[in-house]
């Protein structure tokens, strides 16, 4: 929404959405997450612990970090992303 020029700031997406601007600038970090771990979360197989209040929660932007905070042991050998996957 914001790329593409729909709305041009969290402010404007609060107010169409009809929701606080704390909560969509909380929310709208979650983009800043790995994709792996994004994908870990759609497929159901996040940790147990993890929940969105943990998520709310600040947390680095690289990704290597995000896994080792975010992620048990066993989980970050099983689902390291793929050669091909994007890393910044």
């Amino acid at each position: 929404l914001l790329e593409n020029g729909t709305y041009g700031c969290l402010d404007e997406i609060a107010k169409a959405e009809k929701i606080g601007p704390s909560f969509v600038s909380r929310v709208i970090r979650l983009a800043l997450l790995a994709p792996d771990i994004v994908e870990a979360i759609l497929a159901g197989k996040q940790p147990a612990h993890l929940t969105l209040r943990d998520l709310m929660q600040p947390f680095p932007v690289e990704w290597k970090r995000q896994r080792c905070i975010l992620k048990s042991e066993e989980q970050r050998r099983n689902m390291e992303p793929n050669p091909g996957s994007p890393r910044p």
